[in-house]
């Protein structure tokens, strides 16, 4: 079996299991799908350095997007045709352990600058704080993970760290505790985003599996690089959504087969 086969094996696998006892955005009143379920129609792909032509391998299979991480090295983006004001959305993610990966808002159509929800799902990764990437830098972020692992390797759950302490590091106006975080998080499986983004200069906040975990009104950003008109500038009062992945590296082991990200359910309600 190669590793394309092993790949889809593993899709396939996770794309059966359900979130339990979730209901669809789409039954909850103003929410519409921005993916079919069958094809990438909607969605441009995108290199992770404009002009280098590697776009990833991003395909649709038994009802949710996947890339393969094998099929570039400088990561990619798939990015919406569509472009959002004031918005709420929804989203299944499943990544492997370890994978780079992240949900970025009000992003330009190449996808490479936005604000950024990360799903860093690899040692010492952050997830579900936010990351100005192109805008200044910022990160806001109250922890860290890495993996909790069998005698085997088998990943059982994830392990809290303090994130690192990059100048750009601001506070969250609300963290969840991490034991809210690892009492919700359910590892090799779907996991539902809910991210909110209000506002010129967004307020913004993110749910895991009906959650709230994090929430941050950028206008209180003070920083240096954090010029609040030549980031308007960038990314205007609309922006795009985008899914990036990083490219993979040996964090893990290349001869373990390339791991692999899902995404599923994807609705956005404006507002």
């Amino acid at each position: 079996m190669n590793r394309r086969d092993l790949l889809l094996g593993s899709f396939v696998m996770g794309s059966v299991t359900s979130l339990e006892g979730q209901s669809s955005p789409s039954d909850e009143g103003g929410y519409r799908p921005l993916f079919d379920g069958a094809t990438l129609r909607g969605w441009s792909l995108r290199a992770g350095n404009p002009g280098e032509g590697s776009f990833g391998n991003w395909f649709v299979d038994h009802g949710a997007i996947g890339v393969n991480f094998k099929a570039h090295s400088r990561g990619a983006y798939l990015v919406s045709a569509e472009a959002f004001d004031d918005f709420d959305l929804a989203i299944d993610v499943w990544p492997d352990w370890p994978v780079a990966t992240g949900i970025l808002i009000r992003t330009v159509p190449e996808g490479n600058v936005g604000i950024q929800v990360p799903l860093n799902y690899r040692p010492h990764g952050r997830i579900a704080g936010y990351y100005g990437r192109g805008l200044g830098e910022f990160q806001a972020c109250q922890y860290a993970f890495s993996a909790s692992t069998s005698r085997s390797g088998h990943v059982e759950g994830l392990r809290p760290e303090l994130p690192s302490a990059p100048p750009q590091r601001i506070p969250l106006d609300f963290a969840a505790p991490v034991d809210v975080f690892l009492r919700i998080w359910k590892t090799g499986d779907w996991n539902r985003f809910r991210i909110r983004s209000v506002g010129e200069l967004p307020s913004l906040t993110t749910w895991i599996n009906g959650e709230k975990i994090s929430e941050l009104d950028t206008r209180k950003v003070k920083l240096p690089e954090f010029d609040v008109k030549a980031i308007l500038g960038r990314i205007g009062r609309t922006g795009h959504i985008a899914l990036e992945v990083h490219g993979y590296d040996a964090q893990g082991g290349r001869d373990r087969g390339a791991p692999a990200c899902r995404w599923r359910n994807i609705y956005i309600r404006t507002l």
